[in-house]
């Protein structure tokens, strides 16, 4: 999602006046990706964390404080905080759930500033949401979400029970979206307290005919659109959709240009509430990208239809990416941002209309997030 830093500190630190940050997160550490407003030349910074596995990084625009949901099979699932852009790091306290839930944290997946400074949320397994008030020095179980009363009605998709979409509202500080493979999408309208799913008219090919469908379902990746509320988009594992409503209500949006249903991430134009763009995988046997092509795929109509919007993008390929693995900016024209398991980061400064490897060679890119603020 795009961020703001503000002027303070825009100049300050190791990375002076420039536009666009990417993190990277992979298997083997996090790696930053700069460029100025042209977004065409790249220069490529470490790995950081070196070691750890980085399911998501993220910079908050308040204080330029950078977080990374962070996991390793000595230490378990933490949360990582530098301010100093990654010269220097702190680590959480143990973070865990309570003895008397019965559960277990496996892992930790995605890593959001609340609309509070200091306030974080972080997502993780098995279905499990947290909180943090310190700016991520500790966090506490959010009992509203990861004791939900439909619990009993989840399962876990082929990643694990992961908490890995945690979406605000920009015009509604209470008001935050989540999302949980299998159990579905879920909004708060009271900061967090209760969580009412929002998963009416979204398919559910797996489940047996006569199971109740409020739950269970599973969401691949689910954002709020940043300058529009109301509208939020997913990529399912059955299937691409739109609420106008905020998920009250959910419309279908393949079958009309995409080569498959079945797909992880998804990017959103930042002024527009109909462009999103899509990366569709062959299915849930062979998660690789359809066709045997990296198609990027475009909707300008609110998902009514399709164009493949792949030019720079390998004609032949058979890449993977995650559900964490796309951005975008805010930029004009906006940039469009995903990586891939093969190691590979693209970019397309021009809302998708040409695509170019910003970096190659590094370990499986399992989430991207671009940041920018304004360079003087």
């Amino acid at each position: 999602m795009p961020r703001w830093p503000p002027a303070a500190w825009s100049g300050s630190g190791r990375f002076p006046r420039v536009s666009v940050l990417v993190l990277a997160g992979t298997r083997k550490g996090l790696f930053l990706l700069r460029s100025d407003e042209g977004r065409r030349d790249w220069q490529l910074e470490g790995p950081l964390l070196a070691g750890w596995e980085v399911m998501h990084a993220t910079l908050d625009p308040r204080n330029g404080t950078i977080y990374a949901a962070t996991n390793t099979f000595v230490y378990g699932g933490t949360v990582h905080r530098s301010t100093d852009f990654g010269a220097n790091w702190e680590r959480a306290e143990e973070i865990g759930l309570p003895e008397e839930s019965g559960l277990k944290l496996e892992r930790v997946w995605h890593v959001e500033p609340g609309h509070e400074e200091g306030t974080l949320w972080l997502g993780g397994d098995p279905g499990a949401l947290l909180r943090s008030d310190d700016g991520g020095k500790s966090f506490v179980n959010v009992p509203g979400l990861t004791l939900h009363p439909t619990r009993d009605r989840w399962n876990p998709g082929a990643g694990g029970m992961c908490c890995h979409s945690i979406s605000l509202d920009t015009s509604e500080p209470n008001r935050i979206y989540a999302a949980i493979s299998a159990a579905g999408g879920f909004r708060t309208d009271d900061g967090g307290e209760t969580w009412t799913p929002i998963n009416k008219d979204v398919a559910a090919d797996f489940m047996p005919e006569d199971a109740p469908r409020d739950v269970g379902q599973c969401v691949h990746k689910l954002l709020c659109h940043p300058a529009y509320p109301d509208v939020v988009w997913q990529q399912n594992h059955v299937g691409v959709y739109r609420s106008d409503d905020r998920g009250e209500n959910w419309a279908r949006l393949d079958g009309n240009g995409l080569p498959s249903s079945f797909g992880f991430p998804i990017m959103l134009h930042p002024r527009d509430p109909d462009t999103a763009l899509v990366i569709p995988e062959e299915g849930a046997e062979n998660r690789v990208t359809s066709n045997g092509r990296l198609g990027v795929y475009r909707t300008r109509d609110g998902g009514a239809s399709w164009e493949l919007a792949a030019k720079g993008l390998p004609e032949q390929s058979w890449a993977v990416i995650m559900r964490e693995a796309s951005s975008f900016d805010s930029l004009e024209p906006a940039g469009m941002y995903f990586g891939t398991q093969s190691g590979s980061v693209w970019v397309a400064p021009s809302e998708g209309n040409d695509w170019l490897e910003a970096a190659a060679g590094l370990p499986p890119v399992l989430s991207v997030e671009a940041i920018e603020w304004p360079s003087s």
